[in-house]
């Protein structure tokens, strides 16, 4: 069995842990740059604002104090979502990480009663030891295990658990009422073509030859039928897989066209890309450095360069991978185009532990090669105990157009120590 720990309006349950005067009333999290909602309580849910509703739409009732809009804090809400995972992981040696609010939990080895006090027991633990409401859903597959957590969300008889069967009557009549827009990996398109096949409901596509889907759709869909006929086919991943390629990107505060302010945007993200790099043990062969104007501003000029710059050798130094980057900043910049986002991606990536040594290095060579890394090594030491860009290559220039709007954010509670919460005596 395997089941889904899914974070209650995850956003703003980070917000309220610290701040229970929210608790109850209207609450939406903003995008970056304040742009738009991505986050809402199920109060303002109740209100009628949709996700993607434009922040200056809602002002009105801002002003009013009728809602509460905040900044999104992403520092915080990817240290809650780690105290999540931290609790689950004393319970379960396989917990896999799906987004910032979802983990898959292996209950693998546990009868039926056991599974069903271990999900309770998740269920209540996050919530005291986090603060964080969650729902659970318990399932032979992943996919099942989606359904099951939905259920657990949105029927109020299972009290934010939900284990779900891959026989029996209770499963069917679940699956008979979802439609299939609800089951994991079936997209509008999907269910357009789908619903011409006759097959409109979960139970429906349960019910459908695996071998004849495969043949008319794809081995993805097969398998997501055989997973709602109780057959696991997508399996816990190794978290520890490395990536194929890493990127750091983000849509600047404002536009802008001066070469300084994408110089010191390119500098964060090249920099924030080499950690990255670095966290996995990877080395990179090349730097990809692109730029991006507004689309929908018709009004001015459009230009979205990118390039590729090769490294002289496999690495995972900030300084040449800075270097790089701003090489190839230098390549593609225009003046005359006004630009809203900036970023890196690192490529071709290999193992770091299988550096390919050159017949021609020198005990000098291999020294200077040692000294490097310990300084990367005492680099990311330093930004781990103090924080995230306490020691940096060159000096970001302050209110820089890059920088994220963000007016409304609440204090970074968990992870800098000057935003720690007081309490009163």
């Amino acid at each position: 069995m395997i089941g889904l720990v899914d974070c209650n309006n995850f956003y703003v349950s980070c917000e309220r842990v610290f701040q229970p005067r929210l608790e109850g009333v209207p609450v939406g999290v903003m995008s970056n740059n304040d742009g738009c909602v991505i986050a809402r309580s199920n109060e303002l849910k109740a209100l009628g604002v949709e996700m993607g509703t434009p922040a200056f739409e809602l002002q009105q009732w801002v002003n009013q104090g009728r809602i509460h809009l905040l900044s999104s804090n992403y520092e915080l809400y990817g240290d809650m979502s780690a105290r999540v995972r931290e609790v689950l992981e004393e319970f379960s040696a396989g917990v896999e990480p799906y987004s910032i609010d979802e983990m898959f939990v292996s209950f693998e080895g546990f009868d039926a009663a056991a599974t069903q006090a271990l999900a309770r027991t998740l269920y209540r633990n996050v919530r005291q030891f986090t603060g964080i409401p969650v729902c659970v859903g318990v399932a032979p597959t992943r996919t099942l295990a989606k359904l099951a957590n939905r259920a657990a969300k949105k029927l109020p008889e299972f009290q934010g658990v939900c284990v779900m069967n891959a026989d029996g009557d209770d499963t069917r009549r679940r699956l008979e009422r979802t439609t299939l827009g609800d089951v994991w990996g079936v997209g509008r398109r999907l269910v357009e073509r789908l619903a011409i096949q006759g097959i409109e409901t979960a139970w429906d596509l349960r019910q459908a030859d695996p071998k004849a889907i495969r043949r008319r759709f794809s081995v993805t869909l097969e398998r997501t039928v055989r997973e709602l006929q109780g057959t696991p086919c997508i399996e816990l991943n190794d978290a520890s897989e490395p990536r194929q390629r890493i990127m750091t990107s983000r849509s600047f505060g404002r536009l802008t066209g001066e070469l300084g302010d994408l110089q010191d945007a390119i500098r964060q993200h090249a920099q924030r890309s080499a950690e990255k790099l670095r966290q996995q043990d990877s080395h990179a062969r090349a730097v990809l450095v692109f730029l991006k104007t507004n689309r929908h501003r018709s009004d001015l000029p459009q230009y979205s360069p990118s390039v590729v710059v090769e490294l002289p050798k496999p690495t995972d130094d900030s300084r040449l991978i800075l270097a790089a980057a701003q090489q190839g900043l230098q390549a593609i910049y225009r003046r005359g185009y006004r630009f809203m986002k900036g970023g890196v991606m690192l490529l071709d990536l290999v193992d770091a532990n299988r550096e390919q040594l050159s017949l021609l290095d020198t005990p000098e060579r291999e020294a200077q090669r040692e000294r490097d890394h310990k300084l990367m090594a005492a680099l990311d030491e330093l930004n781990g105990k103090m924080g995230k860009g306490t020691v940096r290559l060159g000096v970001p220039r302050q209110n820089a157009a890059w920088h994220l709007r963000c007016a409304h954010r609440t204090p970074r509670w968990t992870t800098q120590w000057i935003e720690l919460p007081k309490v009163r005596t």
